[in-house]
């Protein structure tokens, strides 16, 4: 399983906890009460964990890219036929800066990374 499948069952649980929890609170139930705060707590560190988890593939995934030979930016009709453009350049990876890694490394426009020059 993926991190992101992971973090959104993750995410499920907690709301299903939470959901179960405001039940016990409106019943009075001290004892489902405590066991629903526990295993919210338990959740909640499972979550911050494969959230770095995603954060650290995110800065190692980047790290490689930045390390390319060569990057540019992508003109319009570059971007508007990138079938041809991959084709006829070997390794190509385009990262565009609305995606989880382009914001990460801070990109403002769609970028090309390539170990040759394009």
């Amino acid at each position: 399983m993926n991190l992101k499948q992971e973090l959104q069952q993750l995410n499920d649980r907690l709301d299903k906890y939470r959901r179960k929890l405001d039940a016990a609170e409106k019943r009075g139930d001290q004892a489902v009460i405590l066991q629903f705060k526990q295993e919210i707590n338990a959740v909640t560190k499972q979550i911050t964990h494969v959230k770095q988890q995603q954060s650290r593939q995110l800065n190692k995934r980047g790290t490689e890219l930045s390390e390319l030979a060569f990057s540019r930016a992508l003109t319009k009709a570059e971007q508007a036929d990138m079938g041809k453009l991959k084709r006829s350049v070997k390794g190509l990876i385009v990262v565009h800066p609305m995606t989880a890694l382009g914001r990460q490394m801070g990109l403002t426009q769609v970028t090309g990374y390539a170990p040759k020059a394009f």
